[in-house]
């Protein structure tokens, strides 16, 4: 597979993040995500290694117990499976994301809990 531009194929909601997959296997799952300022992907410790590289934008990475504020393009979140991982936009951003194995729906529902609290830590 080759991108010419990720850019080009990030999209973004009113109310939460974007994902947009990108390619799916049983070993892995890789999306482009648009974040809106203040929208968040909520900390959660699902069961999969997780690399996330910021694109184009500004926001805070967490990733298991450190905190990267102010994150531009080129900053790397690498989580382990089971380690706390998130990221809150401070500004419109773009971001990559490659997990392995892809999460199950057992493993997002610690965001559906931060949604429905409105929270993201």
């Amino acid at each position: 597979m080759l991108i010419e531009s990720i850019r080009t194929l990030a999209q973004f909601g009113d109310e939460h993040f974007t994902p947009v997959t990108l390619d799916r296997t049983e070993y892995s799952d890789m999306k482009v995500v648009g974040l809106e300022a203040g929208q968040a992907i909520p900390v959660h410790h699902p069961g999969s290694d997780l690399t996330m590289v910021v694109i184009e934008g500004e926001a805070t990475l967490v990733a298991d117990d450190e905190e990267l504020a102010h994150a531009g393009p080129g900053a790397v979140l690498r989580a382990r499976a089971g380690e706390a991982r998130g990221i809150h936009a401070d500004v419109r951003t773009i971001v990559v994301v490659v997990a392995s194995p892809p999460p199950t729906q057992a493993d997002h529902r610690e965001l559906a809990e931060h949604f429905a609290r409105g929270t993201w830590r």
